[in-house]
């Protein structure tokens, strides 16, 4: 019960934590997003980055491997981790981009202009960015991990906050997953994968330019139906495809193609 309430808090702050780091990320450093506006990272609608939360709880776990002293010297033992989180979360990275592109037609995120991608869904720049991020919370959170569920244990108003953190997360899951049903029946139908992070974007500029209210936290609200929006944009899509300028959608693989009913 203990590493289950662990592993459940550190979901919570990882997916806060990454939902914060992600919004600045694509605030002033991601090409999708030229025009530098302020942007709701991520699948769901709220503040937190699920990819993020369990990347805290495998960083927690391997961490706790250097209790064990498996490795003689402890320089040596301290790479050794940082790799290791390294790879795993490059892992999750993969995983999730792979299984939203063949389940839902959906590219979460586009790696395909750094050097020595796969797919556009991981690269080394992003491994060694992992790395980083690993070796930080090593020296500066996962010591304090114990004494901050000590503190959350005499402290029942943070867990409250904690049990409404997952309350509202399930509602907006089910949420983001209707919408991605929607989104993945449109690219079906076009043969298309759409780019998730460049429809907001193109959604928030389409919006500004009509003199629409944007929503933050709801980037997909318009004054029409999603997918009517979409079709209307198809043709300027198809047109930027040929262009070879960023669009929001790209062509279905033909692999993928073939398995189609």
């Amino acid at each position: 019960m203990d590493l289950f309430l662990t592993l459940a808090f550190l979901f919570f702050i990882g997916s806060v934590c990454g939902w914060v780091l992600e919004l600045f990320f694509r605030r002033f450093l991601s090409s999708a997003n030229p025009e530098r506006k302020w942007i709701n990272p991520g699948f769901c609608t709220g503040p937190y980055v699920p990819l993020y939360g369990f990347g805290l709880c495998i960083l927690f776990l391997i961490a706790a491997l250097d209790d064990f002293d498996w490795i003689a010297d402890p320089r040596w033992e301290k790479a050794a981790l940082f790799a290791a989180m390294a790879v795993c979360m490059t892992a999750i990275e993969y995983i999730a981009g792979v299984l939203m592109i063949r389940v839902a037609h959906v590219r979460l995120w586009d790696y395909s202009q750094e050097w020595g991608n796969i797919q556009g869904i991981i690269c080394p720049k992003f491994s060694f960015y992992w790395a980083v991020l690993g070796a930080a919370y090593y020296f500066f959170i996962h010591p304090h991990i114990l004494g901050a569920l000590h503190w959350l244990a005499q402290n029942l108003a943070f867990s409250f906050v904690i049990g409404m953190f997952y309350g509202v997360f399930i509602i907006d899951l089910c949420h983001s997953v209707n919408l991605t049903a929607k989104l993945k029946a449109f690219a079906e139908e076009n043969d298309v994968i759409i780019r998730y992070e460049n429809l907001k974007a193109h959604l928030r500029s389409v919006q500004e330019r009509n003199a629409q209210k944007y929503r933050f936290f709801r980037p997909f609200h318009a004054h029409v139906v999603l997918t009517e929006h979409l079709h209307e944009r198809l043709h300027e899509m198809e047109q930027a495809v040929r262009e070879g300028r960023d669009q929001v959608f790209l062509p279905l693989p033909s692999a993928m193609r073939r398995h189609k009913k």
